[in-house]
C-alpha cells in the first residue's frame, strides 16, 4: 500500500510499503482523512524530543489525527465493527500495568503512540491497523473533515475542563493555533468570556471571525482580571507571563510544550495559591469530543484551510501552503 514515510529530517516521500498485518484483536481501517499537527511538523524538521530520547527514530510514519472505515477485523474482534466509521486513541497502553488498569493508560510507560512513539505506523497512509481497545465509533453520517478533528478537539476539551471556569468568567488563551481556537470555541459555547492572544497578525485576523470577546497581539494585552489561562503555545516564556497575569487563587493550564525548558518561579504559584494543570493527550476527552462534534455544539471545519493529496505531505510539513486556499491553522491529507 501507499504510505508517507519520513526518512530523515526534512526528507519524506510516498512509498510502497507492506500491507498491514492484522492481529487477532486488531481492526484494519481504510483512512479517509488525516490531519497535520505541530508534532508532525516537529518530526519532519527533526526537532521532536522523542528523536533525541530514542522513543522514535527514522524512518517513521506520522499521522495521529484521523478517521476512516473498518474494512477487516481480527478473529477475536466483534463483527459489529465491520464497515463502521471510526477514529482511535493515539495512546496505546500495555493494558496490563497499574496505570492502564486505573484509567491512566495514556500515561503507560510501555505505551505505543500512533504515528509518534516506538514506530507505531500512523495514518498518513491508505490503511492503518488499530487494536480494538483503542477504537472509537463515529456517527456514520459525520463529515470526514470533522472526524479527523476529534483528536485535537479532545485535547481542547480537556484543557477547557481543567480551567474549572463558569459562565461569565474570563479565560485568556495564548496561541491561536488549532488547539487554542478549539479551546476558545468550546469555552465560548459555555458562556465564558474568551480572550485569544497571539504574535502573528494573520492568525489573529483569522480568529476574529468567531466573535471572541478579545483578540490581542501579545504586546498589547489589556489590563483585565483573568480567571484562567490556557497556554497552547511552544514558547518558553509564556508560562512565566501567565503566572504574572493570572488572578490569585485561579488556574493555569499548560497544553503546549516548548522546545526548551520553561523557567517559572514556583514561589509565585504558592504565594498566589494557584492551581496549575498539565494536559498530555486527548485520551480522556475523546468520548466528550465525539459528543460535542456529533451534536454540532461546535463546528471545527472553518479551521481547516484545505485538503491535499498524500504526495503533498512534504510541502505541507515544510510550511508551503501553495494550493491551500483557506487561512485556518489546520491542513488535512486525503490518502
Amino acid at each position: 500500500m501507499r504510505a508517507y514515510v519520513i526518512s530523515s529530517p526534512r526528507v519524506g516521500s510516498v512509498m510502497e510499503v507492506s500491507e498491514p498485518v492484522v492481529g487477532v484483536r486488531d481492526l484494519l481501517v481504510q483512512v479517509e482523512r488525516a490531519g497535520i499537527c505541530g508534532t508532525d511538523v516537529e518530526f519532519f524538521t527533526g526537532d521532536m524530543a522523542y528523536l533525541d530520547s530514542g522513543e522514535a527514530q527514522f524512518p517513521l510514519r506520522i499521522g495521529h489525527e484521523w478517521c476512516g472505515r473498518v474494512i477487516a477485523i481480527g478473529e477475536s474482534v466483534d463483527p459489529k465493527w465491520l464497515n463502521k466509521f471510526v477514529t482511535s486513541d493515539t495512546m496505546l497502553g500495555c493494558q496490563q500495568c497499574a496505570r492502564c488498569k486505573s484509567g491512566y493508560q495514556y500515561l503507560c510507560a510501555d505505551r505505543d503512540e500512533v504515528g509518534i512513539r516506538r514506530g507505531f505506523p500512523g495514518a498518513l497512509a491508505e490503511k492503518i491497523v488499530i487494536p480494538d481497545f483503542a477504537v472509537l465509533e463515529l456517527p456514520d453520517e459525520m463529515d470526514p473533515a470533522v472526524g479527523a478533528m476529534v483528536e485535537p478537539t479532545g485535547n481542547a476539551l480537556r484543557a477547557v475542563d481543567a480551567t474549572n471556569l463558569k459562565s461569565g468568567e474570563r479565560l485568556m488563551i495564548f496561541g491561536p493555533g488549532t488547539i487554542g481556537v478549539l479551546s476558545a470555541l468550546i469555552a465560548q459555547q459555555r458562556g465564558i468570556e474568551v480572550h485569544l492572544v497571539g504574535v502573528e497578525e494573520k492568525s489573529l485576523i483569522f480568529a476574529k471571525q468567531f466573535g471572541f470577546a478579545g483578540v490581542h497581539l501579545i504586546g498589547a494585552i489589556p489590563q483585565l482580571e483573568i480567571h484562567s489561562i490556557i497556554d497552547a503555545t511552544f514558547a518558553e516564556d509564556i508560562p512565566d507571563l501567565a503566572l504574572k497575569l493570572i488572578e490569585p487563587g485561579r488556574s493555569i493550564v499548560f497544553i503546549g510544550i516548548s522546545g526548551t525548558p520553561s523557567l517559572i518561579d514556583s514561589r509565585t504559584i504558592t504565594l498566589k495559591d494557584l492551581k496549575v494543570r498539565g494536559i498530555l493527550s486527548a485520551s480522556p476527552g475523546l468520548a466528550g469530543a465525539i459528543e460535542l462534534l456529533s451534536k454540532k455544539i461546535i463546528d471545527p471545519r472553518p479551521l481547516i484551510a484545505g485538503v491535499v493529496a498524500l504526495e503533498d505531505s512534504s510541502e505541507v510539513l515544510s510550511g508551503n501552503r501553495t494550493g491551500v486556499k483557506g487561512n485556518g491553522p489546520k491542513i488535512h491529507i486525503k490518502p
